[in-house]
């Protein structure tokens, strides 16, 4: 496939090749037909000095002086300029001497007063001819004569050649100049073109980690989106090393736990309770630390979702696993409203704060959700007993729940956070009056390309 250069320069060309040729062939016939049209009149005044010289008696004999004012060229033998007369039987009343030795052409006779410009040939030479009719009015009879001029067009030709020859030339050296100033400016417009695909070898190389050149404004986003992208994938990358660092070192202690069980513990129930007890343990970690790691964040091509349908589809999920519970359900949200976050990154951010809305509340839920001040805040509100403030802090930590008594690994709102991280996100968790507690979380709020 050809370049982005050549093909803006091909195209570029072929434009260009059209545009030279169409004013060309413009020019070419706008001159030859004003060229014409001025040998036209030339030739019609000559016509009109031709009749204005001639004399005629009353038996129609046509008489001409032997020098023509205003008409040398029509007594000088060759001149390429000749003149005839013709009669009302198409006979040579007269001709000019300069038409000695030549016989004159036979011209379309054109009707009374009117004129007839053509082209002929005299001799195995072009020739224009220009004719004029008219009846010359005497005492007792009109009396028709044809006048007729003729020119040769041989200088009217070379005339015509000459300028085609040098309008092309012309032209053809505009062309090139105008080629080699768009080759050297399409150069130039493509640079930071150039430089986008250096940087992003040296980026796949491992020489350079984004984007640093400075860009115009036409390719400012797309250099934007381009380091957000290396930027998330980089966090992404990071995510899931640092959940397997992680995953290692916390089954460390239940595996050691299992293998010095093995070597010491004889009593076979005690063994089974133990391993049971252990197992059970590294499930939990390993499930904990697969969502840590499945938090994408928000990537520049991230879609857009909308927030009701995934809201209720939870509510409807929650309400099974809490089905001792039958609390009222409010849901305050546009259903146009939409955030731009991975769908998993969404169902499990909105799935553990529902989720503890509904163990804790004792009658009533309530999901909010609107945009203000370019961000999309969605709050999620219960009338249960609410959290003391001094464990607020507490309970973002991994592995802290505000009741021990009550089921649970104090994960859900831990993964919650390292979600909001991901996305630029943030919680806030207030106690409400006089029961009940709200979790808030600000997204930015989404907008389409």
């Amino acid at each position: 496939m050809m370049s982005l250069n050549q093909r803006i320069l091909s195209s570029a060309s072929i434009v260009l090749v059209l545009f030279v040729g169409g004013t060309a062939f413009t020019l070419d016939h706008a001159f030859h037909d004003n060229a014409l049209a001025a040998l036209q009149d030339r030739m019609l005044g000559k016509l009109y000095l031709l009749m204005g010289s001639a004399e005629v008696d009353t038996a129609g004999n046509l008489s001409m002086p032997a020098e023509l004012p205003g008409l040398p060229e029509l007594n000088q033998l060759n001149s390429g300029t000749y003149a005839y007369i013709t009669n009302g039987a198409q006979t040579i009343a007269w001709q000019s001497a300069s038409i000695l030795h030549l016989t004159p052409p036979f011209a379309t006779r054109p009707a009374i007063d009117h004129k007839n410009f053509e082209r002929l040939m005299l001799n195995q030479t072009p020739y224009f001819i220009y004719s004029f009719e008219t009846e010359w009015e005497t005492q007792t009879i009109n009396h028709p004569f044809t006048f007729h001029v003729v020119m040769d067009s041989t200088l009217f030709d070379s005339q015509i050649d000459r300028y085609q020859k040098n309008l092309w030339s012309w032209l053809a050296i505009i062309a090139i100049l105008l080629l080699t100033t768009q080759a050297f400016a399409l150069h130039w417009g493509l640079r930071p073109m150039r430089k986008v695909s250096r940087e992003l070898n040296s980026i796949e190389m491992g020489v350079q980690d984004s984007l640093n050149g400075i860009y115009p404004i036409e390719l400012r986003r797309l250099t934007d989106n381009i380091n957000s992208l290396l930027n998330h994938e980089r966090k992404h990358q990071q995510r899931y090393r640092n959940a397997l660092a992680d995953l290692a070192h916390s089954l460390k202690t239940p595996l050691a736990i299992l293998q010095g069980a093995l070597r010491t513990e004889t009593d076979a129930k005690k063994l089974k309770l133990l391993l049971a007890e252990q197992v059970q343990r590294m499930d939990h970690i390993v499930q904990y630390q697969l969502r840590r790691a499945a938090a994408v964040g928000q990537s520049p091509g991230s879609r857009l979702i909308p927030l009701r349908p995934v809201v209720e589809k939870i509510i409807k999920a929650v309400s099974r696993a809490h089905y001792s519970k039958q609390p009222q359900t409010t849901i305050k949200m546009d259903p146009a409203l939409q955030v731009r976050i991975d769908e998993g990154d969404l169902m499990e951010l909105l799935g553990n704060l529902i989720d503890n809305a509904f163990k804790w509340c004792q009658n009533s839920v309530c999901i909010s959700a609107y945009n203000a001040n370019n961000q999309t805040i969605i709050s999620i509100e219960d009338d249960g007993p609410g959290i003391h403030q001094d464990d607020i802090a507490r309970i973002l930590e991994r592995g802290e729940r505000a009741d021990t008594s009550v089921p649970g690994h104090g994960i859900g709102l831990a993964i919650v956070q390292d979600i909001l991280r991901a996305n630029d996100g943030q919680l806030s968790i207030t106690s409400m009056s006089p029961t009940g507690s709200s979790v808030t979380v600000h997204f930015a709020a989404a907008t389409t390309p």
